[in-house]
């Protein structure tokens, strides 16, 4: 399937449009929140029912025993969306200052999400956040890099107002840079668009030099309750954000499926080992998650 990483360049609704998608999916989907500033599905969607002993932050000491260590850390710290288990949720950080242990283990971690797309048949959904630049480039330690660059999609999640274009056309070149020079070409980036403000899509594009490769309308109802600010809606499969986001996510697949085709990747990320898979497979395929509830 697809591995699509979204960023922003200030809080925007990274995190709510993340979580949407990988609840509308009709697939098999992971969201990995890797935002080095701090997860907050914790304490918002799951209104603080995952305590700190869960979540990404423990992968960067099971990435130092190995990759068998890591395959089972990382099964062992989903937390399911729902029943079955289909839908899962790796909580990130609860504290920034965990941000520099990371950085040795996002290279393994991106290398998952590729095996978790590519043999296991998932929707990833990636939160990297916000980014943080150095010297006009992706911030070492404040921004995941590995995993922009080994996703087949790259979104640059925008308001709909001339603020939000404003700080995120600063951020498309140093993407651009990066995903040419060390991810899998400059056109893997597009934006999502939250459709909250007077700009439509195309006066997005034009402003970022960008397509817009996701539209979500902006439902205040619906978004309240995945920040777990609100209740869920009476209909909420049917409410028009996750309906928007599973469209959506059909929309990346063929993309990403074109890019493929028509063009020869850069090996951004070294192969998976056949070991590596059948860990990671495995493992997700014993043992139920944690559910919410």
């Amino acid at each position: 399937m697809t591995v699509t990483t979204l960023v922003s360049a200030k809080s925007c609704g990274v995190t709510t449009s993340a979580l949407a998608m990988a609840l509308s999916s009709t697939r098999p989907s992971l969201l990995a929140e890797c935002d080095p500033a701090g997860g907050t599905l914790r304490a918002g969607f799951f209104q603080a029912q995952i305590t700190a002993g869960t979540g990404l932050y423990h992968l960067a000491v099971a990435e130092r025993a190995g990759e068998d260590a890591l395959a089972q850390a990382f099964a062992s710290h989903l937390v399911g969306l729902d029943a079955s288990g289909h839908r899962q949720v790796l909580p990130g950080l609860t504290d920034p200052a965990q941000a520099p242990a990371l950085a040795r283990t996002w290279p393994a971690l991106a290398q998952v999400m590729r095996v978790l797309s590519d043999e296991g048949g998932y929707d990833v959904i990636i939160d990297a956040g916000r980014l943080a630049l150095e010297a006009g480039h992706l911030h070492p330690t404040l921004t995941p890099a590995p995993l922009l660059q080994g996703a087949d999609l790259v979104l640059l999640v925008v308001r709909a107002t001339d603020q939000s274009l404003t700080l995120a056309r600063h951020m498309t070149e140093p993407l651009r840079s990066e995903l040419t020079d060390r991810g899998t070409g400059a056109n893997a980036l597009g934006v999502l668009l939250i459709e909250d403000g007077p700009r439509r899509a195309h006066e997005v594009s034009d402003a970022l030099g960008l397509p817009v490769m996701v539209a979500l309308p902006w439902e205040p109802e619906t978004a309240a309750y995945l920040a777990g600010t609100g209740r869920a809606p009476r209909k909420l499969n049917k409410s028009p954000l996750l309906s928007s986001a599973r469209t959506a996510l059909g929309h990346l697949q063929a993309a990403a499926s074109r890019r493929a085709l028509h063009q020869q990747y850069p090996p951004a990320l070294p192969a998976p080992t056949p070991h590596q898979i059948a860990g990671v497979l495995q493992r997700l395929g014993q043992g139920r998650v944690e559910t919410r509830g």
